[in-house]
């Protein structure tokens, strides 16, 4: 590691249970909070001398266990939360992994400038965002989050390296979408989105059916930057897949109202509901879940233009809820999100009609078409259409019937989102991702004696040379519940 001559302060470690957001799978790990690069590298090298496993974690918002390393050192980075660096002519910018997408938003749409792919929450850092190679309702347009990260900084067993895709273009692009396995981001230069306005110019239209739906989207998906659809996941017969199709652009100052302009790039959402406490399991079942989704679609628009949205209500309507994920109560719930490849439309219609007939309550289920791939052997996206959905934890049914979608999938040549994955065999991950084994040879390449380790990675086999897991000791001083509500709070 880089050194001043000076021996680098080692920030103190706190015993705890972790979950992703999806609050399943607790597992214990010593959190370790750091504050700049010099703490960060201090904390992987006591890591390789005494041969634990080490893992950086952002804001928790994995769904799964893609954050957690059980018996090792997780790394919270959220203290890596500077602007080090930014060109307001260009938009390019430099930032502290740990930087938010919305501390990122907070700071330039009001000087113009909006971050070039954004998830459906902002609580996402910027080395998670490369970690899981984000994707947003541009992607059919604008491809994922790593297409324009011009550069990182890149915590390794070795060493700091600095790399980029003309730079060694081989660790670069492992990174993005690699899930933290193969280093930890320090920091990062970005290139920005220019904008007038910091609001949305948003068409919205009903389509009866899925095929209905696809048609839209095919069509005239093309002349908008963003476009997304909510699926009612329990409508059957000639109503199955039908949906509220929502496509966007940014609005230009001359779209605004002339009261509105003097202050067109305002940005502060604020959380207008908080979940207060977890309700009991079973709050969000077939019955309650049905009703919502016919209230959703009745109350939506047949055909409407031009409605002026904030980016918040477009692009984040679930921030404005604090701690929304307790709704889906104690046990949890899985988000499964995966993505076929165009011409596999039947697997598709397939997915949806399980559902339907399963009747199974998904909360929000959401359709995106995907634009061009970029070149990370584990970035998600692809060509295609990609769903996805969430799930309680609790019915029987449930697990059989994602086994049976992972083979659906797989089949279509189509794969799941390992940053959302909780759940997945396994022995289909090749079959899935394809470039795995030239993800895996990067990787051992950066880290041969497999410091960097994941609860996920452990699962799905991901890396080939896996450190033993210590065992874990019981969370100090606060029940596996208590744990589990900070984590995910």
């Amino acid at each position: 590691m880089k050194s001043n001559g000076t021996t680098p302060h080692v920030p103190p470690r706190a015993h705890r249970a972790l979950t992703g957001w999806g609050r399943t799978a607790p597992s214990a790990c010593d959190v370790t909070e750091v504050r700049s690069g010099e703490e960060l590298d201090a904390v992987v090298s006591g890591a390789l001398r005494s041969k634990r496993s080490v893992v950086a974690r952002g804001l928790g918002r994995s769904y799964g266990d893609a954050a957690q390393c059980a018996g090792g050192v997780v790394i919270d980075i959220t203290g890596l939360d500077s602007v080090l660096d930014a060109d307001l002519e260009t938009g390019v910018v430099r930032v502290g992994a740990g930087m938010s997408i919305d501390a990122l938003m907070r700071a330039f749409v009001p000087r113009g400038w909006f971050v070039p792919v954004t998830p459906g929450t902002r609580h996402v850092t910027v080395g998670g965002a490369i970690a899981a190679d984000i994707h947003g309702k541009n992607h059919h347009r604008d491809g994922s989050f790593c297409s324009y990260v011009t550069r990182l900084s890149l915590a390794t067993p070795s060493g700091r390296v600095e790399v980029s895709p003309e730079h060694d273009p081989e660790l670069f692009w492992a990174t993005a979408g690699g899930m933290g396995l193969t280093g930890i981001v320090v920091d990062a230069t970005v290139q920005m989105l220019r904008v007038e306005t910091a609001t949305m110019r948003v068409d919205t239209e009903r389509a009866r059916n899925l095929d209905d739906c696809l048609t839209r989207m095919i069509e005239r998906d093309g002349e908008y930057r963003y476009s997304v659809a909510w699926i009612d996941c329990l409508a059957r017969g000639p109503k199955m897949g039908r949906a509220v199709l929502t496509r966007a652009d940014h609005a230009r100052l001359e779209d605004l109202p002339p009261a509105r302009r003097a202050d067109a790039l305002r940005f502060d959402p604020v959380v207008r509901a908080q979940v207060p406490v977890t309700p009991p399991s079973g709050l969000l079942n077939p019955m309650t879940v049905a009703a919502f989704n016919e209230l959703w679609f009745r109350k939506a628009p047949r055909s409407r233009a031009g409605q002026l949205q904030t980016m918040a209500t477009y692009f984040h309507p679930l921030d404005g809820i604090g701690s929304w994920n307790r709704m889906y109560g104690a046990r949890g719930f899985v988000q499964y999100q995966f993505v076929v490849p165009f011409g596999a439309e039947d697997a598709l219609r397939d997915v949806l009609t399980r559902l339907s007939q399963g009747r199974m309550a998904s909360f929000v289920t959401v359709l995106k078409r995907f634009g061009p791939a970029d070149p990370g052997p584990l970035s998600f996206p692809v060509a295609g259409w990609t769903l996805a959905f969430d799930l309680p934890v609790g019915p029987l049914s449930t697990g059989p019937l994602l086994d049976a979608l992972d083979e659906t999938v797989a089949g279509a040549g189509g794969r799941v989102y390992l940053a959302k994955d909780s759940r997945l065999r396994p022995e289909l991950l090749e079959t899935m991702y394809p470039r795995l084994a030239e993800w895996r040879a990067t990787r051992d390449r950066v880290d041969p004696t497999g410091l960097f380790v994941s609860d996920l990675s452990r699962r799905l086999g991901l890396v080939s040379t896996p450190r033993p897991r210590r065992a874990s000791r019981p969370a100090r001083g606060r029940t596996k519940p208590e744990a589990q509500e900070k984590a995910t709070s």
